[in-house]
């Protein structure tokens, strides 16, 4: 059954520079909703701020993170939009590939999930330890990763459903 019940779009007629445009451009808007999502369930649970912030007092402003959410959450927001459009424009040659609406839903959300985990392994080795040296304890490590699986759902099936920000508009 499919997500949505108007007609896919038939991207084999468009070329493939406005293909991947608008596969990125749904990406990133994917991408700011899969990271309100995400800060939405990661904040309660964790009681801080994400990541973002210690980038934000270490490298820009000085301070203590806590110092610092707008700007936090702004970055935050801007990062997930920006891997929404490197996932949305990954997801393109896949969605033209699909021949039916169950392979490119189950697609996105399989590959959402997968690209969401390289992202938080990424971002856990990489950012944290290596850019911020901060080192999780075992709780903070599974909201870390259970925060970017919701963002790898939500951003995968979004992306898949061919939901585009007109779908925001309320009726």
């Amino acid at each position: 059954m499919a997500l949505l019940s108007r007609p896919r779009t038939d991207e084999r007629e468009e070329s493939s520079e406005g293909g991947l445009l608008r596969s990125a451009g749904n990406g990133a808007v994917g991408g700011a909703l899969a990271t309100v999502v995400m800060t939405a369930y990661r904040m309660p649970v964790a009681s801080s701020l994400p990541p973002t912030a210690e980038f934000w007092a270490q490298y820009v402003a000085g301070g203590e993170a806590d110092d610092h959410p707008v700007p936090a959450l702004v970055l935050h927001l801007g990062y997930g939009a920006t891997a929404g459009v490197a996932f949305g424009a990954l997801f393109g040659p896949f969605e033209r590939r699909t021949d039916s609406d169950e392979a490119r839903e189950t697609g996105g959300v399989v590959l959402g999930t997968l690209y969401a985990l390289a992202l938080s392994l990424f971002g856990e080795r990489v950012v944290l330890r290596g850019l911020l040296d901060v080192d999780l304890d075992a709780t903070e490590s599974l909201i870390f990763h259970v925060g970017h699986l919701v963002y790898g759902l939500s951003l995968g099936s979004w992306v898949a459903s061919e939901s585009t920000v007109e779908d925001l508009e309320l009726q």
